[in-house]
């Protein structure tokens, strides 16, 4: 309830401030030679400036982007609005308005629609991520190493060793006659179906043992010890 009796206060002072602002440009638009709407039009010019200025100030602060610009046209409709209630003060013949504030009320119009056009039409980008663009990956220090272990290149006068297709594979480990029985079974329809003796790997991943059952396996199967 406090709360609300608060928020109550503040838009009452809020109206009648705004009013007795309103009232006085009006009286100085008056007083400048500015007649029927139009001084009505001065005040409502400024009030929106006003309002326009601080909604920008608090887009760029949300963006985090400077606002000079804004505070600049935030600072120029304050200080009109400050200007009217201070020359209708008593400090200013309103019956003897000097020259320059008419040429200040008769060139208001243009300014107030400079500043609302650059407030409203310039974009504010929004906050990019400022963490630096990853750098080029270090080379693995395994590449290092293996170029540090690579035996060197066999001369080309040599003879290059003869390479049997098939892989060179353990001494053969003992297998239980039960699992040897299944994988020639296995080893009979894989060349029934293909035309081709099985290799280790497709023996290994058809009975699902370990690398060296396979290979061992392998060699019983294809009768090489």
């Amino acid at each position: 309830m406090s709360r609300k009796i608060r928020l109550d206060a503040v838009l009452v002072q809020a109206v009648i401030a705004g009013a007795l602002s309103f009232a006085h440009l009006h009286d100085i638009a008056v007083a400048a030679g500015q007649d029927g709407w139009k001084a009505w039009a001065y005040p409502v010019s400024v009030d929106l400036l006003l309002v326009a200025a601080w909604r920008r100030l608090r887009i760029l602060r949300d963006a985090g982007e400077p606002a000079r610009a804004a505070w600049t046209w935030f600072t120029v409709a304050l200080a009109a609005s400050l200007g009217a209630n201070v020359a209708t003060a008593g400090l200013l013949d309103l019956n003897n308005v000097p020259a320059w504030l008419r040429i200040l009320v008769a060139g208001w119009p243009a300014l107030a629609f400079l500043g609302g056009t650059l407030l409203v039409h310039t974009p504010a980008h929004q906050a990019t991520d400022a963490s630096p663009a990853p750098g080029p990956l270090p080379e693995p220090a395994a590449d290092i190493a293996l170029t540090r272990d690579t035996p060197a290149a066999v001369p080309a006068s040599d003879p290059e060793p003869e390479i049997d297709p098939v892989r060179a594979l353990p001494p053969a480990a003992p297998v239980p006659a039960a699992l040897l029985a299944h994988a020639r079974k296995i080893a009979d329809a894989h060349r029934a179906s293909t035309g081709t003796a099985i290799d280790p790997d497709t023996l290994r991943a058809r009975l699902g043992v370990p690398g060296p059952m396979a290979d061992a396996l392998a060699l019983q199967l294809t009768g090489k010890d």
